[in-house]
């Protein structure tokens, strides 16, 4: 996070001492709610750190950054998203939707092949999944392409000189809307390897056999910001403050995220 943003968010935690910016008090007696949009991976970790913020009742709407950055170009109301790629927050900002100066990157994040119970195929690198994807012998899960980790995922092909529309003509992907949904097909035994994040894969009780390397993908990184349009920008950068506390970094870290803040 660099000084002004950093600067900002003091400020904003400052004046929240007194009062939200929606008029209501945060002595606990009538919380405001703060809206918050963020990525699906964040789920358990946002889960775990929210309710811990005194200054308001947080409600979490989690899920595809793709889909949630159409729900906000499209009006939804909300005070803060977190994005689980560049791209989606990249697009908000095109449209003057998000407030750039509240703009910070707050996580990094791994991307990692995983592989059901008893690993079937005997998968044990990506290596050994391109050899599968190839010869067309395996079922393998990914998010679509409005999905963070379907765009890394996409990049990990080019890397191994695969084709997804020559895998998907071949019947040997099966997609995703989210990142959870990939994790469940993998803990379902419903594919036999997938892509997903460390942090997902922790979760879910899966041990990686793989984690990519930013040669393949790139970076993993969250980049999260107040909106444009939220009627309380002072209690949603307080709120991002918080997530960059002590609360939000044990939550973050004991999922595998890398705190950038």
């Amino acid at each position: 996070m660099n000084a002004i943003t950093r600067r900002s968010l003091l400020a904003a935690g400052a004046l929240l001492g007194l009062a939200s910016c929606s008029g209501q008090p945060v002595d606990g007696s009538a919380k405001p709610q703060l809206s918050v949009f963020a990525a699906a991976s964040l789920t358990e970790s946002l889960e775990e750190a929210s309710p811990s913020f005194a200054d308001a009742e947080v409600i979490l709407t989690l899920g595809s950054s793709g889909k949630l950055r159409d729900q906000i170009k499209e009006g939804a109301a909300a005070d803060v998203f977190i994005s689980a790629a560049q791209k989606q927050m990249d697009d908000l900002a095109e449209l003057g939707l998000i407030d750039e100066a509240s703009r910070f990157d707050i996580l990094e994040n791994k991307v990692v092949l995983v592989v059901p119970e008893g690993n079937p195929k005997g998968i044990q690198s990506f290596e050994d999944l391109a050899t599968h994807l190839e010869a067309g012998d395996i079922l393998f899960a990914m998010g679509n392409e409005e999905v963070p980790v379907g765009a890394y995922t996409l990049k990990i092909f080019d890397h191994f000189g695969l084709s997804e529309e020559d895998l998907a003509a071949h019947g040997v992907i099966t997609y995703g809307g989210d990142v959870k949904e990939v994790t469940t097909h993998i803990v379902e035994g419903n594919a036999d390897a997938g892509v997903i994040y460390a942090s997902d894969a922790f979760s879910a009780g899966l041990e990686p056999v793989a984690t990519a390397t930013e040669e393949m993908c790139g970076k993993v990184v969250y980049p999260a910001a107040v909106l444009a349009d939220s009627t309380q920008p002072d209690l949603a950068a307080a709120y991002l403050q918080f997530l960059c506390g002590d609360a939000g970094r044990a939550a973050f870290e004991r999922v595998g995220f890398t705190p950038l803040f």
